[in-house]
C-alpha cells in the first residue's frame, strides 16, 4: 500500500508541521537572533541604504534665499547565505503525533542551524559564511588590558557607540570571560560584585545595564558590545523543512532537512564595539 500526505499519521511529518519546530527555537538558541534585529527579505541581494551626508543647514536672514542641498546616500550590500541542518529519526519517532515528539526533532535542526549562525556572526569569516562582528571593518576597538579589572573598557566601548550614533544594547562573550568579570568586586575586601543581576531574567547578568549572553561561539578574552537597532539579521523567505522518507529506506527512518538563509547587515560598523585583552 502507497502511503500519500493524506494516509493517517502521515501529517506529523510534513514540512508544515515541522517549519514552526524549526524556526522558533532558532530564534531562541542563537545570540546572533536576540541581540540584533531581525529583518525578512524575499531578494537575493539585500540592500541598506546609508545616509552618507545630511541636508545642509544654517541661519538665513529674513527674506534672503536658502540655498538647496542634496541628502546624499551610499548602500551596503548582503547576500543571506545558507545555513542548513539535517536530523534523521525513526519512522516510529516522525510519525507519533505527540507535540514532544515534534519538538525534539525540530530542536534538533535549530540547535545545529543556530550553533552555525553564531559560529559566523562571532569567529572570524571563514568559507561560505556572512561577514560577522569578528574582523568587521571600522567596529569600535577597546583594549582591556591584560586582565579585566573595572569596568572602565565597558564604559569606553558604550562612549565608542555613542559617538558613532549607536547605542550598546547587549554583550556578548565566552562563559570563561564572563566568569572572570562576573568575579570582579567594587573594592579590596568586598564581596559586593560588579555586575548586576537581571531581575526579568533568571541567572541573566547585566553589565552596565546592558544584559550579558553567553556564547560558546565567541572567541576567548574578548567581549562584544552589540548596538541592536544597527546590527540586522538578515533572514530571507524564513525557514525551509524538507522530509525524505526514501533515502534511509533499509533502515525505516526519515530524514528532516531544515535551512534558513541568513546574512549580517552592520551599516555604520563603529556603533559595535569588540573589547579584548592585551597580549
Amino acid at each position: 500500500m502507497a502511503l500519500y500526505t493524506s494516509s493517517s499519521g502521515a501529517g506529523a511529518v510534513t514540512p508544515d508541521g515541522f517549519g514552526v519546530l524549526v524556526e522558533k527555537p532558532v530564534s531562541e538558541l542563537s545570540v546572533a537572533f536576540q541581540v540584533g534585529t531581525r529583518v525578512s527579505t524575499s531578494a537575493t541581494t539585500y540592500r541598506v541604504p546609508i545616509l552618507a551626508s545630511d541636508v545642509v543647514l544654517g541661519p538665513v536672514a529674513e527674506g534672503a534665499d536658502i540655498t538647496p542641498s542634496d541628502v546624499v546616500f551610499s548602500e551596503l550590500a548582503v547576500d543571506p547565505v545558507k545555513f542548513a541542518g539535517l536530523s534523521i529519526v525513526s519512522r516510529e519517532m516522525a510519525d507519533d503525533s505527540s507535540p514532544s515528539a515534534l519538538d525534539v526533532v525540530g530542536r534538533s535542526i535549530a540547535r545545529q542551524i543556530a550553533k552555525s549562525v553564531d559560529s559566523a556572526l562571532l569567529k572570524p569569516k571563514t568559507g561560505l559564511n556572512p561577514q560577522g562582528l569578528n574582523g568587521l571593518s571600522g567596529i569600535s576597538a577597546v583594549d582591556a588590558g591584560a586582565a579585566f579589572a573595572n569596568l572602565d573598557s565597558f564604559y569606553e566601548a558604550l562612549s565608542a557607540s555613542e559617538s558613532a550614533g549607536g547605542n550598546i544594547s547587549a554583550w556578548v562573550t565566552d562563559a570563561a570571560t564572563a566568569l572572570a568579570i562576573s568575579q570582579l568586586k567594587e573594592g579590596t575586601g568586598s564581596n559586593r560584585g560588579l555586575l548586576n543581576a537581571d531581575l526579568t531574567v533568571d541567572g541573566r547578568r547585566q553589565i552596565l545595564g546592558r544584559p550579558v549572553y553567553v556564547s560558546e561561539q565567541a572567541p576567548a578574552d574578548t567581549v562584544f558590545g552589540v548596538s541592536g537597532a544597527d546590527l540586522q539579521i538578515v533572514v530571507r523567505d524564513g525557514t525551509r523543512v524538507d522530509v525524505d522518507r526514501s533515502r534511509y529506506f533499509e533502515s525505516d527512518r526519515i530524514g528532516v532537512r531544515g535551512t534558513m538563509r541568513v546574512a549580517f547587515a552592520a551599516p555604520v560598523p563603529a556603533t559595535h564595539a569588540v573589547i579584548t585583552l592585551s597580549e
